[in-house]
């Protein structure tokens, strides 16, 4: 009889277990991640979406063109949301941006890849650049930075670019503003640290990728599919900085040992 009860005892103490922590582990199996895109309607942004969606991540897509967001949210078999945001109206895009964050409810990841360039030195153009580059970025990284704050944890990504690297003839302002993203993700994941939050901040700065902006170079092109991937990966793996595609890496490290009077012949 105490066998028998000693037997019983120890069933309902596995059942015990299992209730509260075999649900839990299911719940995590369950759980996807879930990430927003923000420039998501085309080249880097759009690739960056699709690859993720692969991963099994709900996606959260935001970009100015409604009708390229419905087509994108087709292609992918994940569940999606659609935000149209035109980050360059900051007031409106920041709050549209807290919308889609409720509606999703739960956030791991946001990436900037909103971006604009040309080497037009007209103050319009310049303006534009500044607008979306810097004002712009600032912006979405604002609000992601207030989400992942309050919930103690999080993953923010910026798309910076090869550029930030040196100030280039061809596209100063251009130059300038990836300069200033990757400078603030550098602020920004420091600032995290000193806080002790367990919130990554990733900087990527691609090369040449065969994209509408990259359409005057064909040197050491990437496909947006391979940047994507890539990208994804150094996303996956936490780390804090990555160029894209990787070969990009012995470029960046010629620009920084290069004399600037030997750069500006060569370039």
């Amino acid at each position: 009889m105490k066998i028998k009860f000693t037997g019983i005892f120890l069933i309902m103490i596995c059942l015990f277990i299992y209730s509260f922590y075999g649900n839990k582990a299911d719940n995590l199996k369950t759980r996807y991640k879930s990430a927003i895109i923000i420039g998501a309607t085309s080249g880097i942004g759009e690739a960056i979406a699709k690859e993720l969606a692969k991963r099994n991540y709900i996606i959260g897509l935001v970009g100015r063109r409604q009708n390229l967001l419905e087509t994108i949210q087709k292609e992918i078999a994940t569940e999606s949301f659609i935000k149209v945001i035109d980050i360059s109206d900051i007031h409106s895009a920041q709050q549209k941006l807290k919308d889609l964050i409720a509606e999703m409810k739960e956030l791991d990841l946001i990436i900037i890849s909103s971006g604009t360039g040309n080497h037009d030195l007209s103050w319009a153009k310049q303006k534009e650049i500044i607008d979306v580059n810097v004002m712009g970025f600032a912006a979405m990284a604002s609000i992601a930075t207030d989400y992942f704050l309050n919930k103690g944890k999080g993953h923010i990504v910026g798309i910076s670019s090869i550029a930030a690297l040196k100030g280039f003839a061809q596209a100063p302002v251009y130059s300038a503003s990836k300069a200033f993203i990757s400078s603030y993700l550098q602020g920004l994941r420091e600032r995290f640290k000193k806080l002790d939050k367990k919130i990554y901040v990733t900087d990527i700065q691609p090369g040449f990728v065969d994209t509408q902006m990259g359409k005057d170079s064909n040197f050491w092109k990437a496909t947006p599919q391979e940047a994507a991937q890539q990208i994804c990966d150094t996303i996956e793996n936490k780390r804090d900085h990555a160029y894209i595609t990787y070969r990009w890496y012995l470029i960046a490290w010629a620009i920084k040992i290069i004399p600037d009077w030997l750069f500006y012949k060569l370039f």
